[in-house]
């Protein structure tokens, strides 16, 4: 299965905190990435829809506040799925590199004796 797109990961991150409307998402996933992320409303709703198609992700309502109609989201089983298994894909990829760092740390601060 090929590992999310930066802002799918973002969307399904936002999600997994509960239920969010599109604006809700825009901005958290714009905070969180640490601006990494700025999705506009129409690359969003894209997202969402593509997400729902897969079943990572389902309407959870609309409601009207203050003259502006929101449409709700809620992540679904299968979606928390998918996240926990591209976190623990990150996480082993950071723990192999942070391994190389140190090895290549280690072998260049390593003092060469020249041969003479």
């Amino acid at each position: 299965m090929a590992s999310l797109t930066s802002p799918a990961f973002w969307i399904l991150t936002s999600l997994a905190g509960g239920r969010r409307h599109g604006y809700e998402i825009m901005r958290e996933t714009a905070t969180e990435s640490g601006g990494q992320v700025d999705l506009k409303a129409t690359t969003l709703y894209a997202a969402l829809d593509r997400l729902e198609r897969e079943g990572l992700v389902t309407p959870d309502g609309d409601e009207v506040v203050n003259g502006r109609a929101r449409r709700y989201f809620r992540i679904t089983d299968e979606g928390s799925v998918r996240l926990r298994g591209e976190v623990e894909l990150i996480e082993r990829s950071a723990r192999a590199a942070r391994a190389r760092l140190a090895t290549g740390q280690a072998a260049s601060v390593t003092p060469r004796i020249a041969m003479v």
